[in-house]
């Protein structure tokens, strides 16, 4: 929910950032009381936007390598093109104009000698970015979101940058700002510290489920790979031109069958690799990437609490402190019977610096009052952990389904590479009394 009140000038009006929503829509975005409260559901919040950011690589030059991103909105129902450049431009003006809320971080710049892998690994990153963006409240009713999803000129950058220039960050244009401490509960500092702390604990243990994940996802990859080979080298066995010698005459029959056989199988070895391949890929989309998603906003949380305390906490404690040792130096000033005009302009300075700390309190409390607002949109998001569970349960059951129904086809197949001495195909060895191998 965008701050109730918020006005951006009248400029800048003229650009809607939606469609025109229906009377009912506009009661969901605005609940009736306290306006800290959020009443969206992790479904409102998942459809407000999809956003898609595919490669479109080129060439500029003999040398020089360049990766564009074409960004396809279905709420703006557009398509961009998009440097990383541009995600930068675009991530420091969210930062400059939504200070105390949650801005997800980027990933890193391109290193020299990136390969394929860690492009691939960028855009994923991107894509989570822009959508967690493009359905967190406020960023989703701005300006600067419907320029950068559906601005097509070249100069995004500075367009951009021109949006935010003078206009001043979230607390200079929300009607609320000022009263934003009415409104927050008298234990707001520690349920902040609850918060912070639990949310912490959360991430650790979301950080160790997705590091799983990406095991599990590579090893069925990687079980794809070994599939391949095996039934590859089953086919060149099968393939082996080389003639038999004299002595194995007898046998000539047999291994010709046991090769006609062998020769067959790759097909279906390649066709197991597939479904192994498909799984492997499934839960990297649907419970990696879910889980990334969901770790890169809680580390965007993390970051804002930070900021919080770094920022307009820190700066109200400094100016607290000038404030009484400008106090000090009044009393100094008294006591030593100094100049009238410098006592006058010490007293200008304290007024001033009264004014300065009267700004840092409300700042703080609306940042807490923006902090209590984004714990909520943490916990909206929580629910998400079921449809990662969903999918991971799924790929499991749709992937051992598959794979079992060729391997019960398989096995017929095999019937004639177990032989027996009259020629007569016998059942395979299956019972450890009849394993070749037990002593």
């Amino acid at each position: 929910m965008a701050c109730a009140g918020s006005h951006p000038r009248p400029e800048l009006t003229t650009s809607p950032v939606s469609e025109p929503r229906k009377p009912e829509q506009l009661l969901m975005q605005t609940p009736p009381g306290n306006p800290l409260m959020l009443s969206h559901t992790l479904q409102e919040l998942l459809s407000k936007d999809i956003v898609q950011v595919e490669l479109i690589p080129e060439k500029k030059g003999l040398f020089l390598k360049h990766v564009e991103y074409e960004v396809s909105s279905k709420r703006f129902k557009c398509s961009v093109y998009r440097r990383y450049n541009d995600f930068v431009v675009f991530h420091e003006m969210l930062l400059q104009k939504f200070p105390y809320r949650m801005v997800p971080a980027l990933p890193p710049k391109r290193m020299l000698g990136a390969d394929r892998e860690f492009i691939e690994s960028r855009r994923r990153a991107l894509k989570r970015f822009i959508n967690l963006v493009a359905r967190h409240p406020p960023f989703s009713e701005d300006v600067l979101l419907k320029l950068f999803l559906s601005f097509s000129g070249s100069d995004v950058q500075n367009k951009l940058r021109e949006l935010v220039q003078g206009l001043g960050d979230e607390f200079m244009t929300c009607k609320l700002a000022t009263q934003a401490k009415d409104f927050l509960p008298a234990d707001i500092q520690a349920q902040f510290a609850a918060s912070r702390e639990l949310i912490r604990n959360i991430y650790n243990s979301f950080y160790k489920l997705r590091d799983r994940a990406e095991r599990i996802a590579s090893r069925a990859i990687d079980n794809a790979s070994d599939l391949l080979i095996f039934g590859k080298e089953l086919s060149a066995l099968g393939s082996d031109t080389t003639p038999l010698p004299s002595w194995a005459a007898l046998n000539n029959s047999t291994w010709g069958t046991l090769k006609q056989a062998l020769k067959g199988l790759s097909v279906e070895f390649a066709l197991l690799a597939d479904k192994a391949a498909q799984q492997g890929k499934q839960e990297e989309n649907d419970v990696v990437e879910k889980l990334n998603l969901f770790l890169d906003l809680l580390q965007s949380y993390k970051d804002l609490c930070e900021r919080h305390e770094k920022g307009v906490l820190h700066k109200h404690q400094r100016a607290l402190h000038k404030y009484s040792m400008m106090k000090k130096q009044m009393m100094s000033a008294t006591v030593q019977n100094k100049e009238p005009e410098s006592v006058e302009q010490l007293e200008s300075r304290i007024v001033e610096q009264e004014n300065a700390i009267l700004t840092m309190e409300l700042r703080n409390y609306f940042s807490l009052y923006c902090l209590h607002q984004e714990t909520q949109l943490i916990h909206i998001y929580l629910p998400l952990t079921s449809h990662i569970l969903g999918a991971f349960v799924n790929s499991q059951i749709q992937g051992h389904k598959e794979m079992s129904k060729v391997w019960n086809e398989l096995k017929p197949k095999l019937s004639c590479l177990f032989v027996g001495p009259t020629n007569v195909p016998a059942p395979p060895l299956s019972s450890p009394e009849d394993n070749l191998f037990s002593s």
